[in-house]
């Protein structure tokens, strides 16, 4: 039996026990090598599973190390496995009030965590935005099983990345948002294609200050699976939509039509987007690995 490792299991994107994004984070984990965080990933069987290290070399100021893992691999940076991870820190320290650097594949992000009991509220920087070339949408929308006419009248299909690509879809409304129903041969191909990791439909029509709903979805295996909140995301959506309609902000909703609603607050700060949301704590317990 292996060392005992404290295990804490989040709630991202949600103040409600099962619902936003699920998130094991293991602490304690520089001893394990990535053949057992993959292992253990794929256990949990959670969209992302997350380990803390000790910062490397390369980031010598940074308070700890996120390894995130996927079922399938690592992977550079993901928003609720941050948050997620940033809650279960300071819950681990007894802290009420935290401020983090985090170091990831993508780089060093300053997050900053609120604790009340099981509740927190977090808030993290993420990379400036850098834009991938538009795309044509007809085959980004067959890949989603929806025709030219849902196709946004003026915003484009794009890359957009704030620590990882995804692709940005705007569709024409909800009706075409709910119809998505994605070709998994399809999506593994325009990801591949793109060097994108989500693609990410959404309707953003209305006010600045009207919610904006959006779903998730990624190829894994042999199969698509849809994200019920898709923090990385979120950032490069705020941040498209500032490029292309000067909108500062946005509440996204995602996650509805899984049952597991989700809030995502992302807002322009200098050259960087803001990303915030509430978590829970579900449990804390021992990792025997």
């Amino acid at each position: 039996m292996g060392a005992g490792r404290r295990l804490t299991w989040v709630d991202v994107f949600t103040s409600t026990p099962l619902a936003g994004n699920g998130l094991a984070v293991v602490h304690d984990a520089d001893a394990l090598d990535d053949a057992a965080m993959l292992a253990f990933a794929r256990e949990t069987a959670q969209s992302e599973t997350t380990f803390v290290q000790s910062p490397s070399a390369a980031a010598p100021d940074a308070d700890y190390r996120n390894r995130i893992f996927t079922m399938v691999e690592e992977i550079r940076f993901a928003g609720h496995p941050s948050l997620g991870t940033a809650v279960a820190v300071a819950r681990a320290a007894g802290a009420a009030q935290a401020r983090y650097r985090q170091e990831t594949i993508a780089g060093v992000q300053p997050i900053e965590v609120e604790l009340s009991g099981d509740l927190a509220r977090a808030t993290m920087l993420q990379e400036p935005a850098v834009f991938g070339e538009a795309l044509e949408a007809a085959p980004v929308l067959g890949a989603l099983g929806l025709g030219p006419a849902d196709a946004h009248p003026e915003l484009p299909v794009q890359p957009v990345s704030t620590g990882i690509f995804h692709l940005m879809v705007p569709v024409r409304d909800r009706v075409a948002l709910q119809r998505a129903r994605p070709n998994f041969l399809r999506v593994s191909s325009l990801s591949e294609q793109t060097q994108t990791m989500v693609v990410y439909p959404f309707v953003a029509d209305g006010a600045d200050d009207a919610p904006v709903h959006a779903r998730g979805f990624f190829a894994e295996r042999d199969h698509v699976l849809e994200d019920p909140a898709t923090g990385s995301a979120a950032g490069p959506l705020c941040a498209y939509l500032h490029h292309h309609t000067g909108r500062a902000s946005a509440t996204i909703t995602q996650g509805l039509e899984m049952g597991r609603t989700s809030r995502l607050d992302a807002a322009i700060v200098g050259d960087r987007v803001q990303v915030a949301g509430d978590c829970v704590v579900v449990f804390d317990g021992e990792l025997r690995l």
